[in-house]
């Protein structure tokens, strides 16, 4: 059995997690609509960057062979063609398909693997994991012959702005790892031999959890390992102390500690890593913890009418409109629910037309819905100030509307988040997933309820997908159904605001 580059990371990341792949993969997460979506724009990016090296041969992986695609590769090879897409070679038990291999003017080979995550000149390393991606393909190809004079990991370039055309050459970073994987190759055969030996017993290897189910990346046996195998609650001491390698999560699990009611008395905790302990001993009675004087100097804070507001944003890895980034926050839509103290609460909102840019609309229109110096509402808003405030700079000529909209926004987490209205049940998070279903649980079933959008990621994806869509009923459907996500997310605000209000009684 060959092994891919995916397995050999896979492998090196976890022999067991290699084992239950090729051996037993019922137990592992399917993919869920955001990680198919993520694969969905690798492929994306990967098709794009082979324009950086035009006029090359593409290989079809569908209905073909690893056997048919190494024979095709070596064919071309062997013709002189100068730039393969994913061209695919064999050696030592490992099925490799390179992203880009081009030739270079001497005649020796460049490898290019294509990620879509981001470079900027702030980063000073290539991801260790990319680099052991990279190490993989060198081995291989050199492996079966060839001269490799560069291996880079090309990347998209955050500080790119698109102009009126999109320009890949400046998109595109490639990083140079060529001195990073050479000394990994003396390790690599040693590694497929463990792995070997691993694959081939009939018992998954007895490997405990660790630091490693989340490094590099969170392993889709997790819920197998930790949940089934090791009994290990949704709330333990791991989420008390990070997940590090000396992490004090890891000695209490060693020492047979896993419920946060269990910790000893007497271990060494920070202030906010006792108050979560306390919390969890405490939880089942129940006791909810308020502080009125400090609840109502926060409603004494707030000036009428109030302007509960949200927004959606999605992004783009590669920038469709003019003045965006790779993967820049651009917003879609906003929701606003408007609080007066003496009448009844209106609601407006707005939804940008799939396809094109939405953010002149979008402000045009905001900066009608929103006055100068007004109380603005939203829930950790730190995310809605950062968009405001990338507006501003994007429309100058609204600057100061945008800036006035972003220093008079109040944040309805901060109650929650300092704790002056604090429930057990919330062990310390303060996020509105958490406090709206022990707040008001109504909403909560409002959200289940709702057709095609029933969060962020979902509304996220579901504009992006808009503009390619062609049946007009099923575009309409979706519109209604992000105006219907959007307009609970600030009624539900307008609910947590009355509960805060109810605590004084």
């Amino acid at each position: 059995m060959n092994l891919s580059k995916s397995l050999y990371i896979r492998g090196l990341q976890c022999k067991k997690s290699l084992w239950l792949k090729l051996r037993n993969n019922s137990v592992l997460k399917q993919p869920d609509g955001s990680t198919l979506s993520v694969f969905a724009t690798g492929d994306k990016v990967g098709s794009l960057a082979c324009d950086l090296f035009p006029n090359g041969e593409q290989m079809t992986y569908n209905n073909t062979t690893g056997a048919e695609r190494v024979s095709l590769t070596k064919k071309w090879l062997d013709e002189g063609v100068k730039t393969i897409y994913e061209a695919t070679f064999e050696f030592d038990g490992v099925l490799v398909m390179v992203d880009i291999l081009h030739k270079d003017h001497n005649g020796n080979y460049e490898i290019y693997e294509v990620k879509s995550s981001t470079w900027n000149s702030k980063k000073k390393k290539v991801k260790d994991v990319y680099i052991q991606d990279a190490s993989i393909q060198y081995y291989v190809l050199n492996g079966c012959g060839l001269n490799i004079s560069k291996t880079s990991i090309t990347l998209l370039n955050t500080g790119y702005v698109r102009g009126d055309e999109l320009d890949i050459h400046e998109l595109f970073i490639h990083q140079d790892v060529s001195e990073e994987i050479k000394p990994l190759q003396g390790r690599i055969s040693t590694h497929l031999d463990a792995f070997k030996r691993a694959l081939k017993a009939d018992q998954e290897p007895d490997i405990d959890i660790g630091q490693h189910c989340k490094k590099p990346y969170e392993c889709d046996a997790f819920n197998y390992c930790w949940r089934e195998q090791k009994q290990i609650p949704e709330y333990s001491v791991f989420n008390i102390f990070p997940l590090t390698k000396q992490s004090k999560a890891l000695e209490l699990y060693q020492q047979g500690i896993v419920n946060v009611e269990d910790i000893p008395d007497d271990m060494e905790l920070t202030e906010k890593q006792q108050f979560l302990v306390d919390s969890a001993k405490f939880s089942t009675a129940g006791k909810v913890e308020i502080d009125k004087p400090a609840i109502q100097s926060f409603l004494d804070s707030l000036t009428y009418p109030l302007y509960h507001f949200d927004f959606e944003t999605f992004q783009q890895p590669i920038p469709k409109f003019k003045g965006i980034s790779p993967y820049q926050q651009i917003p879609f839509q906003y929701s606003l629910h408007i609080e007066h103290q003496d009448k009844p609460i209106e609601h407006k909102e707005f939804l940008g037309i799939e396809g094109t840019d939405p953010r002149q609309a979008l402000v045009d229109r905001l900066v009608k819905d929103i006055p100068l110096n007004a109380t603005t509402l939203a829930f950790n808003a730190s995310f809605e100030q950062m968009v405001l405030k990338g507006l501003a700079k994007q429309f100058p000529q609204h600057k100061d509307h945008l800036l006035n909209i972003s220093k008079n926004i109040v944040d309805l987490a901060t109650p929650f988040q300092q704790k002056h209205y604090y429930l057990p049940e919330m062990k310390g998070k303060y996020s509105i997933k958490i406090i709206l279903p022990l707040l008001v649980p109504e909403m909560e079933e409002a959200y289940k309820g709702l057709d095609l959008i029933h969060n962020g990621s979902e509304a996220m994806q579901a504009f992006a997908a808009l503009g390619d869509m062609t049946d007009q009923e099923q575009i309409r459907k979706y519109r209604d159904s992000l105006i219907e996500y959007c307009k609970l997310d600030t009624l539900a605000m307008v609910k947590i605001l009355d509960k805060l209000r109810n605590a004084l009684d």
